[in-house]
């Protein structure tokens, strides 16, 4: 038990790092449009969503109706569609903790959690170390929202331009991933997908069909192992 709480929190420590910052940049951002700590903290309990949070405060601020919220959810976290997917296989096995962990599936929570080559062989204890990772990199995003709404009521200073470090944390799980992974098929996949849609739809409109069309390409090889086990 000491052993997997062990290891799966050095196996966060690295997203500790950012989900702090990252954190205390949504808390600064909720004070600056004048909600307090406990909507900082609130949100990142119940949504959890990293850059869809950071949306949701200027959905919040310019009193946006349901329908434009939904699709701009829809827009921001489609790519949680195939994360899922790469993930059935793995978490059909884990009964009691399977809904925290569909929930907590976070770009980076994906990235340590693919990385079999630290998890336990018992399936029992690789759900503990599944649910630990998990749990461990909401409480750092939590801790620092709390921390940002702090700092954000206690210091005045320009907040122009912290929203931008989603995207550039969402470039460096792509950087550690292109790295690490023997496999490179989804990242050339999500890259001409991408850049296909953008020529075709345009910087405005491309987001849901790119993410519609990867989830489909990527469905594709699940779908036909699925068909041979039949």
């Amino acid at each position: 038990m000491k052993s997997i709480v062990r290891k799966s929190f050095v196996k966060s420590l690295p997203v500790m790092a950012a989900y702090v910052i990252l954190g205390m940049g949504f808390g600064i951002l909720m004070h600056d449009h004048g909600y307090g700590p406990l909507w900082s903290i609130a949100s990142s309990v119940f949504i959890y969503a990293g850059s869809m949070q950071y949306v949701t405060v200027d959905l919040l601020s310019t009193a946006a109706s349901p329908l434009s919220a939904a699709l701009m959810t829809l827009m921001v976290n489609a790519r949680h569609l195939f994360y899922g997917i790469s993930m059935v296989g793995k978490y059909r096995k884990m009964k009691r903790t399977r809904p925290y962990l569909i929930f907590g599936l976070t770009d980076e929570t994906y990235s340590l959690l693919c990385d079999d080559r630290d998890h336990p062989a018992d399936d029992r204890e690789d759900e503990l170390y599944c649910f630990l990772v998990t749990l461990f990199n909401q409480s750092y995003w939590v801790a620092g929202s709390a921390l940002g709404a702090i700092i954000g009521s206690v210091l005045q200073f320009d907040s122009t331009g912290i929203d931008f470090s989603m995207t550039a944390l969402f470039v460096t799980v792509f950087v550690e991933q292109w790295l690490t992974s023997k496999e490179q098929r989804a990242a050339l996949t999500g890259i001409g997908v991408s850049l296909l849609c953008l020529l075709l739809f345009g910087e405005s409109s491309f987001l849901i069909p790119t993410m519609l069309l990867i989830t489909l390409i990527l469905s594709i090889p699940y779908r036909r192992k699925a068909s041979s086990h039949a």
